[in-house]
């Protein structure tokens, strides 16, 4: 299995989704994809289906104006759910979307999604939310209000498709203010003691494979209460 971890992979100067080609992107999933996939695009909103079908005919489109073409493209959410092992199976391709990510941790858990993936050979793309629940132990990182709570669980059981925890968008959210916290330094940073965080912002990805992990543009590490800058754009870090 190859996985690419990204924070978001679409530009942001157009008016349609369009993937950027920033740290190679585009051209390094390309070289992994097999001739004419068969994909399948796992939702983080199972109930919306209006949405889903929408956002993954965005991803559909995208990968088709970079020149790469399915042979098949169906949407896994609530709708589906009981055909979930039928359909992991038929796909060389996955694509993880972005979204709420306790949702759709929610979701994945419900479908049994981590051990439907166990022995899986194909590729892998997560989106933001997709990459995070990736992780063995996916970290929940508080988004929404009433999320900075003591209460909410903030480690779930995630994909197992790494042991990399990442913080997609560092760019954007960097200096968030939640529930009058801010959203790295007062709870982010507390929530690192004992644990190692990656935070990239969108154009960074980060590609799991059997070689090792390897982080492709800027980077953050956070670490025990401490950030530090790890990678810069152009780099590529072994992690």
């Amino acid at each position: 299995m190859i996985a690419f971890l990204t924070s978001s992979p679409f530009r942001e100067d157009v008016d349609r989704p369009t993937f950027s080609n920033m740290n190679g992107f585009v051209d390094r999933i390309r070289g992994c994809l097999p001739p004419n996939p068969r994909c399948l695009y796992i939702c983080s909103s199972p109930d919306r289906r209006d949405l889903n079908c929408r956002f993954g005919a965005d991803v559909f489109s995208a990968f088709s104006d970079a020149g790469m073409y399915f042979s098949s493209y169906r949407v896994l959410d609530a709708y589906n759910a009981d055909e979930a092992a039928e359909l992991v199976a038929d796909s060389d391709f996955l694509v993880l979307a972005g979204g709420h990510l306790p949702t759709q941790n929610d979701f994945f858990q419900q479908i049994d999604l981590r051990q439907l993936l166990e022995g899986f050979d194909g590729v892998v793309m997560g989106i933001s939310a997709g990459s995070m629940n990736s992780a063995d132990v996916a970290y929940i990182q508080p988004e929404e209000p009433g999320e900075s709570a003591a209460e909410f669980e903030r480690f779930r059981p995630g994909l197992n498709l790494t042991d990399v925890q990442i913080l997609p968008h560092y760019q954007k959210v960097k200096d968030d203010i939640l529930d009058g916290l801010r959203l790295f330094e007062d709870i982010t940073y507390a929530d690192s003691m004992g644990n190692t965080f990656y935070a990239i912002p969108d154009g960074s990805y980060i590609v799991c494979d059997a070689d090792g992990t390897v982080l492709f543009g800027e980077g953050y590490r956070l670490q025990d209460g401490v950030m530090e800058q790890i990678a810069e754009d152009g780099d590529e870090t072994e992690l």
